[in-house]
């Protein structure tokens, strides 16, 4: 059969191989580098999603003989480094994904390199610390606490100190920590609520509120909340959680991806076993459930099943507007709407579901903006990648000037700050979810 020059079939990802010792073979990893790295320097198409690609294509372009093989073996790293697995060059870009037979993978290729650094104790305790945001979480949100900190990160010379201990650039906008978080909240019951089920929907949601939505932004998740009620969805919160495991995924501890793996499936299947569809505010613990940990544990049957009743917000309330269960009697117009859609929804392959969503609003028309923000977790903090994230955003950022929206935001509220710290104007992003509440005036 003749080489195919590209792959013309839906890509088709193979089972992280991540317990085989070989996976942190030193030789054979930096083999496999070498030959993505020749096959993504000939064809070039991921050159405009992020800075790892450009860095690739820079020291090729720099090199004495114009190709790989005269980049320095330790320069490889700097494309790792750039590399934040948001998976949009696997998803949308690369024609030579699996079943092509070079079977590139190049995110997986870069969370392998991530992996065995981490193993050979390369990776600093200060991102060791920064992608421990259970822990975090927990002691910035002690009440006392929980105000010095977010008044430090607001002072110039404590930030400076902050950027020597932990590598923060002094400038980036660090999230700020509420002094009530989700879970010390009280919710309330659904009232009167039958669950009425519609296309694979149960009418049950079980909130699983996230690092971000539990300690930094619980007004999101309580947003959310209040939509579904007001859609006569049943809503509770999962009833025990820890983080979803994609920071550390993102760092390559993958051993601990697999103890927050042991925390949360079992108390999510129960739930489902229960009758309970599960949702989360962010899109990365949305893909972390129903992308990564299959792939990690393509065996766990409990793994899979919490997989298949994860949902992304927007996704399930299309899904019951399909069904005619989604009201559409809206109070408030919402005008323009600069939407950014986030990188791990993307690659979800859900469409814009967010998008469509927002339109049912009488006089409101949404402008989606399918580019990175530049965050992306804690690259948009560091001070080794701040600079570049920042060179991401702009064209995003340009876009939502040009579009002068009267609201902008993201799925991903990360991307939203970020955004809203490009912009720099004094204007606030609003989450979609935030959006569709304030049109239901609930």
């Amino acid at each position: 059969m003749a080489q195919r020059e590209g792959n013309l079939e839906a890509p088709t990802r193979h089972p992280l191989n991540w317990k085989d010792p070989e996976f942190y073979n030193s030789e054979s990893l930096f083999e496999e580098l070498e030959r993505v790295y020749d096959l993504c320097h000939g064809c070039r198409r991921c050159n405009s999603l992020c800075a790892a690609f450009p860095t690739l294509f820079d020291l090729v372009d720099e090199s004495s003989t114009f190709e790989v093989d005269g980049v320095a073996k330790n320069d490889y790293w700097k494309v790792v480094d750039h590399c934040y697995l948001c998976d949009l060059c696997y998803s949308t870009k690369c024609p030579y994904t699996p079943p092509h037979e070079w079977n590139i993978d190049f995110p997986h290729l870069m969370l392998r390199a991530k992996a065995m650094r981490f193993q050979e104790g390369k990776v600093k305790t200060s991102e060791k610390i920064l992608a421990n945001t259970d822990t975090v979480g927990k002691l910035s949100t002690i009440p006392v606490v929980v105000n010095a900190v977010n008044s430090a990160n607001k002072v110039k010379s404590l930030r400076k100190l902050l950027d020597k201990a932990l590598g923060v650039h002094p400038d980036a906008k660090v999230p700020a920590y509420d002094p009530k978080p989700l879970r010390k909240r009280d919710i309330g019951q659904s009232a009167n609520v039958v669950a009425a089920p519609a296309g694979a929907t149960k009418g049950k949601v079980a909130i699983f509120a996230t690092c971000f939505g539990n300690y930094n932004e619980p007004d999101l998740a309580e947003d959310m909340v209040k939509v579904l009620r007001h859609n006569d969805i049943e809503v509770t919160l999962v009833d025990q959680e820890q983080c979803c495991g994609m920071p550390k995924f993102e760092l390559g501890d993958l051993e601990a991806v697999a103890r927050a793996k042991e925390a949360n499936i079992p108390a999510l299947a129960k739930m489902v076993d229960q009758g309970w569809d599960i949702m989360a505010p962010v899109p990365s613990c949305v893909l972390m459930f129903r992308q990564e940990l299959p792939l990690m544990f393509p065996d766990d049957v409990q793994v899979q099943k919490v997989a298949d009743a994860i949902y992304d917000p927007f996704e399930y309330l299309m899904l019951r507007h399909k069904e005619a269960l989604l009201k559409t009697e809206f109070s408030k117009p919402l005008g323009k709407v600069a939407y950014h859609v986030a990188c791990h929804q993307r690659v979800q392959m859900i469409g814009q579901k967010t998008k469509q969503c927002l339109e049912l609003i009488p006089d409101t028309e949404v402008q989606a903006i399918e580019r990175c923000s530049g965050h992306d977790g804690t690259y948009g903090v560091k001070t080794r990648s701040y600079d570049a994230a920042m060179k991401i955003a702009k064209p995003v950022v340009n876009k939502v000037k040009q579009i002068e929206a009267d609201h902008y935001g993201s799925d991903c509220p990360m991307a939203g700050r970020f955004i809203e710290h490009g912009l720099s104007d004094g204007s606030s992003t609003s989450h979609p979810i935030s959006l569709m509440r304030k049109a239901y005036a609930i």
